[in-house]
């Protein structure tokens, strides 16, 4: 029996070179962060223009759609979901994944390994949901309307797609070590609005399947440091462990941090790069070019039209837009002039002062956690409208702003000692020069 030659040669490579040359374009255009932010402000746009179009009612068919089973034989789920109910539970749960990965790596081997190195950024991040938080409170509380304050988490989150986006286009020119600041307050940020969903957020806690969802999320770490990694193994854990982790009464996206958490932040077995790396670097492109902007499709989607513009006047709007334009910036900016004047922790070499003012902007950017979070607050369709449009926005405010301010910083000229700590800064790497584009 004779068998036929395998292709080989250059005969064999054309045929696989295009469309393998064709998804890496695709992947590197989809992990760019400018193009999350520019996705995720589409789906956003789109959603609005077609609640309020003649044909909103497609568009609210479209989000209540129930799909997915209610039970398995006599096992009851509970999956029987909306399509609004799977991006914010299901598809969020992967960005949050990814969230959960990063913050892992920061901690085991980037930005916040170093306490000294990251205190200025964390702290600020605490300052930056606090003043939000307290500003929300004062303003519904002296409206007299005691049941908005359940949202008071609403304007404390910042946004690290939309953020990292927009400093991305506008602050070219600006030393890299802003783009860690915010990079490490951003996912401080993200960290604590995760610990506040878990905390205040979460009712009918079922003691029972949380704990047999940390038993799967236990057997994924397990799975996740063997020497091979089956996805085939892996995906199935996932999921065990994200549907325990939603029947147990805890926001369903916890799920992704604490699996997120699991992948090993520093090279095993010999590999050339860690598994956090890689596990980012193969997610982040559905992450940012699919879970968050079918996420922003259908969280964003408010009609006002036909009377309801009326939503605009509630206190709940004004205290989540001078919540995140006007509290992140005092929040950033005042907890990092009390840090460095009274603590001897300072800011990294490369960064002043007045670079603080547009991160402090971007920092009011809450968008997609700050949309969660506004899911979770309100029971009434009339506050959660009201809310949906004051983060949007706000938002658009804050990014605006930053933009501005960004190209105003960057014209500026820059000294050789911009933290003041009397050692010369020698910046070499800027935001949008050759060797940032290829890191980030």
């Amino acid at each position: 029996m004779t068998h036929a030659p395998l292709p080989s040669g250059p005969s064999a490579a054309p045929s696989a070179a295009p469309a393998s040359s064709w998804r890496a374009r695709l992947r590197r255009w989809a992990s760019r962060e400018t193009t999350g932010g520019a996705l995720l402000i589409g789906a956003a746009a789109l959603a609005l223009l077609w609640a309020n179009s003649p044909w909103r009612d497609t568009y609210t068919a479209l989000s209540e759609t129930v799909v997915g089973p209610a039970s398995l034989g006599p096992l009851p789920l509970h999956l029987d979901l909306t399509l609004g109910a799977w991006a914010a539970d299901g598809l969020l749960a992967i960005f949050f994944f990814v969230v959960g990965v990063e913050l892992k790596q920061e901690f085991v081997a980037g930005s916040l390994r170093s306490p000294r190195q990251a205190g200025v950024p964390m702290l600020a991040a605490v300052g930056g949901m606090a003043v939000p938080a307290l500003i929300f409170a004062a303003v519904v509380l002296l409206a007299g309307d005691d049941g908005a304050l359940h949202g008071w988490a609403i304007p404390t989150a910042t946004d690290i797609a939309f953020a990292l986006a927009v400093l991305a286009v506008f602050g070219r020119g600006l030393p890299v070590a802003i783009r860690t600041f915010l990079l490490t307050l951003a996912v401080v940020d993200d960290l604590l609005a995760i610990v506040v969903i878990a905390v205040f957020y979460t009712a009918d806690l079922r003691v029972g399947l949380l704990g047999l969802a940390l038993v799967a999320v236990a057997l994924f770490a397990v799975l996740v440091r063997a020497r091979r990694t089956r996805w085939w193994l892996l995906l199935p854990v996932a999921v065990v462990a994200w549907v325990l982790v939603h029947e147990s009464g805890v926001h369903a996206t916890i799920a992704g941090v604490l699996l997120g958490f699991t992948v090993p932040a520093i090279a095993v077995h010999g590999e050339a790069e860690s598994r956090t790396h890689r596990f980012e670097h193969t997610l982040r492109p559905f992450s940012q070019g699919v879970a968050l902007p079918v996420f922003a499709f259908f969280a964003a989607g408010v009609t006002f039209v036909g009377g309801g513009t009326e939503v605009l006047g509630q206190p709940v709007v004004l205290a989540i837009v001078l919540g995140l334009v006007v509290g992140k910036l005092v929040g950033v900016l005042g907890t990092t002039a009390l840090v460095t004047r009274l603590t001897p922790l300072r800011l990294a070499p490369g960064i002043g002062v007045r670079d603080l003012f547009p991160v402090g902007l971007l920092g009011g950017i809450g968008f997609t956690v700050s949309l969660l979070i506004t899911e979770l607050s309100f029971p009434d369709s009339t506050h959660t409208d009201g809310a949906k449009i004051a983060v949007l926005a706000a938002s658009t405010i804050a990014a605006a702003l930053a933009g501005v301010a960004l190209r105003w910083d960057a014209r500026r000229a820059r000294t050789n000692d911009m933290n003041l700590d009397d050692l010369p800064d020698d910046v070499t790497d800027l935001i949008g020069d050759e060797k940032d584009r290829l890191e980030h």
